[in-house]
């Protein structure tokens, strides 16, 4: 009988396969469909191995995200010159964050959702901390400033990011792209009598929450610190 020239399939182990394709594949899961939707199994079914192999180079998943927040800190944080006044080391530290994670509002969510943190961005948060100790805080008072100052920028970039969602989910949705937000609708109906300020404004309300104002937002915040110290 003539043997055929194609080779024959064999079982035995899955493809090799390395942490750089590990984490790549895990960051366009997240990418496209949000961290949630990241699990070891679909992981290992995407880069066409099994659990078991995954295990060889992640223990577990919070293992896996501290690699996703490692990769994205060494692709995206750039580290600014540092100003010499120490309230604008502050500022400019802080703005070099949320420039990093507003195009990634993901990490945020794993950020604020486990006690995880990414070992390349502690150099920003010296910055930080230490720019506030420069300008007259107690060490304490400074981890508590800088506290105020990450959940400041981390609220700012969950909520437009959660805005943005929303109005993604409403274009796509043709019985819903013309009809009134539910914000829109009170604003609408809103009693001058007891409420005169609002009422005054709802016309302007939505463009004007939805500049970007997270600067001056910033410094207002530092200088309140400053002042309160």
């Amino acid at each position: 009988m003539p043997q055929s020239s194609a080779p024959r399939k064999t079982r035995g182990r899955p493809p090799r396969i390395s942490r750089e394709e590990v984490v790549a594949t895990a960051r366009r899961i997240v990418d496209e469909d949000g961290v949630d939707r990241l699990t070891m199994r679909r992981l290992a079914t995407e880069v066409g191995s099994t659990p078991m192999a995954l295990y060889h180079h992640v223990r577990n998943k919070e293992e896996l995200l501290l690699l996703l927040l490692d990769d994205h800190a060494a692709r995206t944080l750039r580290r600014p010159e540092p100003p010499a006044h120490p309230r604008e080391r502050i500022i400019v530290a802080a703005a070099a964050i949320h420039e990093a994670l507003a195009a990634c509002p993901w990490i945020v969510e794993v950020l604020t959702a486990d006690d995880l943190m990414s070992a390349s961005a502690l150099w920003f948060v010296e910055q930080i901390v230490d720019g506030l100790v420069e300008c007259g805080l107690t060490p304490e008072r400074a981890v508590h400033g800088y506290r105020a100052i990450w959940y400041y920028t981390a609220g700012e970039i969950v909520v437009r990011a959660t805005a943005a969602r929303r109005h993604a989910d409403a274009d796509d949705a043709d019985a819903d792209a013309d009809r009134a937000t539910y914000r829109e609708r009170v604003f609408a109906d809103l009693d001058p009598d007891e409420l005169p300020r609002l009422a005054r404004i709802a016309d302007d309300w939505a463009p004007l929450t939805a500049e970007d104002t997270y600067l001056d937002g910033l410094r207002a915040l530092v200088d309140g610190l400053l002042v309160s110290r």
